[in-house]
């Protein structure tokens, strides 16, 4: 499985071009695509969301939050915050939800790069960053 961020999935289905979105269209392509639960949240906020799109996004599979998810997720944020990094909540519990089944990121958000000493795996140029 591989998780899809906010931002490459917007970006794909918006028609743009970059690895992140040649990544998602292999992962939805082999069935391998699933969405952190704030991922779909975020994706069903858009009150413009076309039916056909939402249903198709409620066909991906989602992650399942693991017991003990909201205390890791709070010690993650507060591991990056102290080395000084920006530490969204969503970001965060995206982050996290990917650690607890150890699945790679997809994404286009620069932020993202600060979960990496903690263990998250990204699918994108920011790894390295």
């Amino acid at each position: 499985m591989i998780a899809l961020d906010t931002s490459s999935l917007v970006h794909y289905l918006g028609g743009s071009t970059g690895k992140d979105v040649e990544a998602v269209d292999l992962a939805l392509a082999q069935s391998q695509a699933c969405l952190p639960p704030v991922v779909l949240s975020e994706m069903l906020s858009d009150p413009e969301l076309p039916r056909p799109l939402e249903e198709a996004l409620l066909r991906i599979p989602t992650l399942d939050l693991q017991p003990g998810y909201w205390e890791r997720a709070g010690r993650l944020r507060a591991q990056i915050i102290v080395a000084g990094h920006k530490a969204k909540l969503a970001d965060t519990l995206i982050a996290q939800s990917c650690l607890d089944h150890e699945v790679p990121l997809i994404t286009r958000d620069r932020d993202f790069r600060h979960f990496v000493a903690a263990g998250l795996r990204l699918l994108s140029d920011q790894a390295k960053d």
